[in-house]
């Protein structure tokens, strides 16, 4: 290897099939991914030598491998919730640039709405009676209901309302109509939000992520690699992780997220700073999600995010583009989404999004910069990356 550490690139992505797949597994949705991002990249399976899996089987991501056909050297399994994706990217990075592995494989599969429809698994997440929740969850607390405190506590501290959150909806919608392989595509308004069956106050089931079937891949790889690729590279400057707390009694502030960290980290190794940002790809389980992480990856200030997103700034064609896929309120959410927002900050950056769907800088010019960052768990967990179109 090179004096220097590696550059390291993201030089294939893919979506498996999504939506409503009631006859598809798991594991077929893993390979469908993994194929098409191989093919994307235009590297042979040859050339992979690392795998990054978590959320199947009993030994992940030892059974995806196998089931691949992989016999990887390098493997991460990394589970903090929906910012596992964006953790595990961050080891893949490290680890390329170390010269530890060449090409790492991220996969991702899942019939969440499926098994729930066919009564394989339940909606409610279960927490058992060991450890910390074991103190929580005798009071009923959902996740949502943990987000729904949260989002109640910034609309108390700074006065944010029900419509701005609303708005983050209704703006994400917005995207959703130019993506085909949206599951709704269409228009609402913050009165169709707001008028919506009240999940956990104050979300209403329009400000919920959906439950949806699908898989995504990612491929990072060595610099090396780069020339052999059929796309142009889209490289990683940097990257930041944090975790938080697990239980709510342990979370310092319900306004703070980890992504107050993560991004920190990201922007510092990175080198750049938000206001050089061209399009963001954020976790939005909940509007409050967007909103509240704006706030700390630095966009705007603290308080200042129901504001921030007013005016249609978050749509294709706002100030700050967001979720252009149409996120994980309108396009998909099969369980974890983190990878997902990989694969569309790739394509926006390659310039590779349908039309009307495609970021473009106020010069025309596409997107140079774009960030990722996961949540996971109640505001649990982050991780957040910068990418680079050169």
């Amino acid at each position: 290897m090179p004096g220097r550490p590696r550059k390291v690139a993201v030089v294939g992505v893919s979506l498996s099939d999504c939506g409503r797949l009631d006859h598809a597994t798991p594991y077929a949705l893993h390979a469908q991914a993994a194929r098409r991002a191989l093919a994307d990249s235009g590297l042979g399976r040859d050339v992979v030598d690392g795998l990054a899996s978590a959320g199947l089987g009993t030994l992940a991501p030892t059974e995806i491998a196998d089931y691949l056909g992989l016999r990887p050297t390098w493997a991460d399994s990394t589970g903090v919730g929906g910012s596992t994706w964006e953790v595990m990217a961050a080891h893949a990075a490290d680890a390329i640039a170390l010269g530890h592995a060449n090409a790492v494989l991220l996969v991702y599969g899942s019939t969440a709405r499926a098994d729930l429809k066919a009564g394989r698994r339940t909606a409610a997440l279960s927490f058992g009676s060991r450890g910390p929740a074991q103190f929580e969850a005798p009071y009923g607390h959902t996740l949502i209901a943990k987000y729904a405190m949260a989002a109640r506590r910034h609309m108390h501290q700074y006065g944010t309302t029900c419509e701005q959150f609303a708005d983050v909806a209704v703006q994400t919608r917005a995207n959703a109509f130019f993506n085909p392989h949206a599951m709704y595509r269409d228009p609402i308004t913050v009165d169709d939000v707001l008028g919506g069956p009240v999940i956990a106050d104050p979300f209403t089931k329009l400000q919920c992520c959906i439950r949806s079937d699908g898989g995504c891949a990612v491929l990072l790889a060595a610099e090396e690699y780069v020339a052999g690729t059929a796309k142009s590279p889209v490289w990683v400057l940097g990257a930041g992780t944090a975790l938080s707390h697990s239980t709510l009694s342990e979370w310092d502030d319900f306004t703070v997220s980890p992504a107050a960290v993560s991004g920190q980290l990201a922007f510092r190794r990175a080198g750049v700073t938000p206001q050089e940002v061209d399009v963001a790809e954020l976790y939005d389980a909940f509007t409050y999600m967007t909103l509240v992480t704006l706030e700390d990856l630095g966009f705007c200030a603290k308080g200042e995010g129901g504001a921030f997103v007013a005016g249609g700034r978050l749509t294709i064609g706002g100030g700050l583009p967001v979720n252009t896929d149409g996120g994980g309120l309108s396009a998909c959410h099969p369980g974890m989404r983190g990878l997902f927002l990989l694969v569309e900050a790739a394509r926006q950056l390659r310039g590779e999004a349908e039309e009307g769907r495609q970021v473009r800088r106020r010069d025309g010019a596409l997107p140079r910069l774009a960030v990722v960052s996961g949540t996971g768990g109640w505001f649990c967990s982050s991780g957040t990356l910068i990418l680079a179109r050169d």
